[in-house]
């Protein structure tokens, strides 16, 4: 039924508009736009930052337009000389007691806050600065650096931690003066459910929220005329980083990020697409030897390191359906420092392993103590000088910090023309590519397991298997699979159920479906922890409209796909060699399981 239209006049113009929409999505709809620090549509509409009022004509105070609902023959004044007074002295409270740092700190060009304090015209701050009662800074996680000073308590991190995270590993706490976000008992993020997947961070106004910065220590070791620092990228860091250069969202920018990272000084340019592929070619045997051994199905994907911990914390009881595949991220460390190294004949102990992220949980994923797996390598091989323990990844730079950097070194990136990576672990497929996206992972195993079981290409348009593609939270699929070859003959007449999910909460419905017994036909799940998959991830760029960003970069994903030579991981040269060369007993075998596969613990009991 249609909604009912109701006669409004905002600023002196009639609009006939729905029913019972507020006054800011009203404004929003006809071309006006309100300021506003708190709001988050669908997510966070409490009106706590009391910039967006508005006159109405018979009221008594000024509205907050977010939560204040159009009515038949109301008259709504956005501009008048009362409302921008009001918007300013609120502004202006938040200033004075707001550090002014705005010179050194990180989101100094994006700080929304300095932006609406410039829009609005605030030229002086009126109120007298107050010395802060706040706690100090939260270093603990080794994500995320929490500045409680910072904080206009606008709630936005709150809001996507409970409601689309469902972590709830921050809230408010205090009362009056006293009021802070924070953690239970102020024990810091490392000690609290947090999952580190930077959500917080991208809805953050200020400064509030930012990653740990790597790049001092990348510039030291890049320094370090003794070590071989490497660096790999994610898929989906080329299709944001041009962003921070001002090209429009979902920029492909890979040829121009390879030119620039060698500019840095890194030894070699190389591609976590790479290692994608040997993903999907070590997961999708794993799940195929799952279909053959009657092993616990569904099977669920374990790129995501958000996800893993979210796992460990609250489902610790699902551990046994993921996958046992280290992400793309970790198994290049681990091939890095053993096949490259014996490759190169460089002693492991001087390769440094960057990677560029677009996930803040990467850079606790690389701190993992489970992942020294080139370390133990080698050490059983009785081949190492200091026998000091090193990680597989050394440092992780999310693509704001890459980019920082490219900046710091006056690198012009727009005017860079392309360069191709390195090899050997530089050539990937276009399914490397699509682990970007939410569905990505999902595809692209597709495009491997339905060949290897019926011995042709997946029945879709151009290897495109659009049922998986989406940003539908939830996304349920079926392959039938009419015939079979060699010994996959047990699934003919079969038909694969998968599932797709991305956000944590999602996850923890999937959990809870898991859990009732109600996903026990399924094979396949892939879970990603945040929005959209790691184009939405919490390192990425911070953009003004999130939703038409992740849009753009997902059509780039996929016109990356389309554009390469190999678009099937088992078609990959360069994973094909590996496997000939040094992972000589096959996917799945003695030497993968040891360097490419892991296992996680429950973290339920734990004191975290």
């Amino acid at each position: 039924m249609d909604q009912k239209l109701v006669s409004v006049k905002i600023n002196g113009e009639y609009y006939d508009l729905p029913e019972g929409i507020t006054i800011y999505k009203a404004c929003k709809d006809i071309g006006i736009e309100i300021p506003t620090l708190c709001y988050l549509e669908g997510v966070n509409e409490e009106g706590a930052c009391s910039v967006c009022l508005v006159e109405v004509k018979g009221a008594k105070t000024l509205l907050r337009s977010c939560v204040s609902k159009i009515s038949e023959h109301m008259e709504i004044c956005t501009n008048s000389e009362r409302v921008r007074q009001a918007r300013r002295i609120n502004i202006e409270l938040l200033l004075a007691s707001h550090p002014a740092d705005c010179q050194t700190c990180e989101r100094n060009q994006n700080c929304r806050l300095r932006l609406l304090a410039y829009d609005m015209g605030v030229k002086d701050i009126r109120f007298s600065k107050k010395p802060s009662l706040k706690p100090a800074k939260d270093f603990s996680s080794p994500s995320l650096v929490r500045d409680p000073d910072k904080c206009i308590l606008c709630e936005r991190c709150i809001a996507v931690c409970s409601k689309i995270q469902t972590v709830n590993a921050i809230n408010l706490t205090g009362r009056g003066k006293q009021t802070r976000v924070s953690t239970f008992f102020d024990k810091g993020l490392a000690h609290s459910t947090c999952i580190n997947c930077g959500q917080c961070l991208l809805v953050c106004p200020t400064g509030a929220i930012v990653e740990k910065d790597s790049i001092e220590d990348v510039w030291k070791a890049i320094g370090d005329q003794k070590k071989v620092v490497v660096v790999q990228t994610a898929p989906a860091v080329r299709i944001a980083l041009g962003e921070e250069f001002g090209m429009s969202e979902g920029s492909l920018v890979t040829g121009k990020m390879v030119a620039a990272l060698r500019r840095l000084g890194f030894a070699k340019v190389f591609d976590t697409q790479f290692t994608a592929d040997l993903t999907i070619i070590e997961e999708g045997t794993e799940l195929l030897r799952r279909l053959k051994t009657k092993g616990r199905l569904p099977m669920i994907t374990s790129c995501s390191p958000g996800w893993i911990r979210f796992a460990e914390l609250f489902y610790p009881k699902a551990l046994p359906h993921i996958s046992t595949c280290k992400s793309p991220q970790q198994m290049f460390g681990a091939v890095t420092k053993t096949y490259y190294a014996e490759k190169m004949n460089i002693d492991p102990e001087d390769i440094v392993v960057v990677s560029i992220m677009p996930c803040t949980a990467k850079k606790y994923e690389a701190q993992r103590p489970e992942m020294i797996n080139a370390f133990t390598y080698w050490q059983h091989k009785n081949k190492l000088k200091n026998k000091e323990v090193f990680p597989d990844v050394d440092y992780v730079l999310t693509t704001r910090e890459a980019a920082r950097m490219i900046k710091e070194a006056g690198v012009n990136f727009n005017l860079l023309k392309e360069e191709s990576f390195d090899d050997p672990l530089g050539e990937s497929s276009g399914a490397g590519t699509i682990f970007g996206v939410t569905g990505g992972v999902m595809e692209a195993a597709l495009r491997t397991v339905y060949e290897i079981v019926t011995g042709s290409e997946v029945p879709f348009n151009k290897l495109n298997i659009l049922p998986v593609r989406g940003f539908s939270y939830m996304r349920r699929v079926e392959i039938p699979i009419q015939k079979t070859v060699g010994e996959w003959k047990f699934l003919e007449g079969a038909t694969l159920k998968l599932m797709v999910g991305h956000t944590i909460g999602s996850a923890r419905e999937i959990m809870e479906m898991l859990s009732k017994g109600e996903l026990n036909d399924y094979h396949f799940i892939e879970i990603m922890t945040c929005p959209g998959g790691c184009l939405g991830g919490g390192g990425q760029p911070i953009s003004n409209d999130p939703l038409a960003a992740k849009e753009r970069r997902k059509e780039s994903v996929y016109k990356e796909d389309e554009g390469l030579p190999y678009r099937k991981s088992h078609d990959n040269p360069s994973v094909k060699a590996i496997y000939k060369e040094f992972l000589k007993d096959g996917p799945c075998g003695h030497l993968s399981h040891e360097l490419l596969h892991t296992r996680y613990n429950s973290l339920a009991n734990k004191k975290i």
